[in-house]
């Protein structure tokens, strides 16, 4: 079968194509022939070897590439009861998406509606998985509260702002250029701000009449967070979930308490995916959302095996709005 596979860490030049024996499923495991991969930031990390060392997740080299993808259930393992031969499933936070065929652990393993084609399955499971248990687990927003969602018009930002609305919340949003705040308001933000240098927790203080936002979801990192801060309400919540501009290395846990008594979370979605039914559940309400039109995901990005490569690239330059996904089968 055809792979994408990696054998040391580095740039987009260090994806090789190649041809590998078919993987049998373990027990606990399914084999699925892949017929869409989704292009995520973590392929790209993963390329570059910041996980080499998590105990979240554990990739090691060699490894094929891809940790979300939709496909048909061609064989199933001897323990395995909630799937079967001929299910249409995605999945993700199990590599080995960028290959023809890929085995899955049972319990990462989502049924999928008929109605909804593998592309859209594959760009919608790990980032909707994500912005679900951001809103439901980690934050718990319903009607009335309040957000501020950074980076809004990139792949998880388009989902949080949509989700929250969904579940009557204020969502404010940030983005780093005017076309990028219409694509937040295309989906339906209510306030949308330019980083502006920090400048953005001044507007929404003002926004608030001074009392901040409940909860503050940001996956910039390093130059937005401590303005993160000083936008969230006394006792409020920041939610660190992405470090694309970098890692705070010198901060100190008395800012928390100087900025109100704050409650500062770095969650990972692989501890949220406990067993098989959480990740059906999340999955049910994703597709659920997708069908009744309260949720939109762009599939802005179609690549092959043949152009992987130029998938990284867009993805590392910030020019991919939206999901990226590879058509395999």
């Amino acid at each position: 079968m055809k792979a994408i596979r990696i054998e040391q860490y580095g740039g987009p030049e260090v994806l090789r194509r190649v041809d590998i024996g078919i993987p049998s499923p373990g027990p606990d495991e399914v084999l699925i022939r892949v017929g869409c991969a989704g292009i995520n930031f973590m392929d790209v990390h993963t390329r570059q070897g910041k996980y080499r060392e998590s105990r979240t997740y554990p990739v090691r080299l060699p490894i094929t590439l891809g940790m979300e993808g939709a496909g048909e259930v061609v064989q199933t393992g001897s323990n395995v009861s909630s799937c079967e031969r001929g299910d249409r499933v995605a999945w993700c936070i199990s590599w080995g998406a960028y290959a023809d065929y890929a085995v899955v652990p049972a319990a990462r393993v989502a049924r999928i509606p008929d109605a909804i084609p593998f592309d859209l399955a594959a760009a919608a499971i790990f980032q909707g998985s994500t912005a679900h248990y951001l809103l439901e687990d980690v934050a718990r927003l319903g009607a009335g509260s309040t957000c501020l969602v950074h980076a809004a018009s990139g792949g998880i930002g388009q989902l949080l702002v949509q989700l929250a609305k969904r579940r009557g919340v204020t969502v404010y949003a940030t983005t780093s250029s005017e076309a990028k705040a219409e694509v937040a308001r295309a989906h339906r933000a209510d306030h949308v701000i330019l980083y502006d240098d920090g400048g953005f927790a001044d507007r929404v203080r003002e926004a608030t009449q001074g009392r901040g936002v409940d909860v503050v979801f940001d996956a910039v990192g390093r130059v937005t967070l401590r303005d993160s801060f000083r936008a969230t309400r006394t006792r409020g919540l920041v939610v660190n979930y992405g470090s694309v501009s970098g890692s705070l290395n010198d901060l100190d846990p008395i800012e928390l308490g100087e900025a109100g008594s704050l409650f500062l979370t770095r969650p990972r979605l692989a501890d949220h995916l406990a067993d098989g039914a959480t990740v059906q559940r999340r999955a049910d309400e994703i597709f659920a959302a997708l069908q009744d039109g309260t949720l939109k995901v762009e599939i802005s990005g179609r690549y092959t095996f043949d152009d992987v490569e130029a998938a990284h690239e867009a993805l590392e330059s910030r020019s991919q709005l939206g999901k990226a996904v590879m058509t395999i089968g």
